[in-house]
């Protein structure tokens, strides 16, 4: 590790202004201690968000469950509000990562982060989320814009984010057996505006299957995909899976997916 300022902000307006002018943002930790002591990021200044108050939290507003950025991935899979109105969403953070993990990493930073393999993403977009931040809300839809990017602007912080609630949904993950990381994971719900199937690890970013969506508008059912060709065109391909195995993976684990949800 090597020197760096560290300053812990009271407010989301000083921790803005602190990042605005060059300042990393630090909420759980799980990726950026980890690449700092790799020499992988070298940030001069650390603005840790862990002592502003009213940034975790879940409730329900309306059809929305509203959960604060700082929010920890144990809480959200422990919340009665969570299990009781969308219980894919807190069995997704049930499966991130390990008991350290999931007792240090937050939901805004996973989100924030856009990791190509993270979970969160793709509940994000299948559940039509609104992402809140210090100076406007953002559409799931205009929030995720490529690998390790995102429509936040300098300056600007997750502070909440509202999930619509399904009339059912299941969140389903072909781990990496080393990083438990989602090799393909599959977010699959049905809301009142019809379905949504959200794809995460097979990509360089996580994205809406539309053909899936298309097929599963009729009949929400496994046998409604098995027409539904996946291209594997785009997809990674790594010493772990090919792009046409992520492909097929696509496939098998949404339609896992829908029946979970079924």
């Amino acid at each position: 590790m090597y020197n760096f300022e560290y300053t812990s902000p009271s407010s989301v307006d000083e921790a803005a202004a602190a990042v605005a002018a060059g300042g990393q943002v630090l909420a759980g930790g799980q990726t950026l201690l980890a690449t700092m002591k790799q020499r992988l990021a070298a940030p001069e200044t650390l603005v840790d968000l862990g002592k502003i108050s009213g940034l975790s939290g879940v409730k329900k507003d309306g059809n929305s469950i509203v959960i604060g950025a700082m929010t920890r991935h144990m809480d959200v899979a422990n919340s009665d509000v969570v299990q009781a109105n969308i219980p894919a969403l807190a069995a997704l953070a049930g499966q991130i990562g390990d008991r350290q993990v999931r007792a240090r990493g937050t939901m805004g930073g996973s989100v924030a982060n856009n990791d190509p393999a993270a979970c969160y993403p793709s509940a994000v977009l299948a559940l039509n989320a609104t992402v809140h931040t210090n100076k406007r809300t953002i559409a799931a839809d205009d929030f995720f814009q490529g690998m390790y990017t995102t429509a936040l602007e300098d300056g600007e912080l997750i502070t909440a984010i509202a999930f619509e609630i399904p009339k059912r949904a299941a969140y389903v993950k072909f781990k990496q057996p080393a990083s438990r990381f989602a090799m393909v994971g599959v977010f699959v719900a049905e809301l009142a505006s019809g379905p949504r199937v959200a794809i995460t690890g097979a990509a360089s970013s996580v994205y809406r299957q539309a053909d899936m969506e298309k097929a599963l508008a009729g009949n929400f059912t496994a046998a409604a995909l098995d027409g539904v060709a996946v291209s594997a065109k785009g997809l990674n391909a790594d010493l772990h899976a090919s792009a046409d195995y992520r492909a097929q993976l696509v496939k098998v684990v949404a339609q896992r997916a829908v029946t979970a949800a079924a």
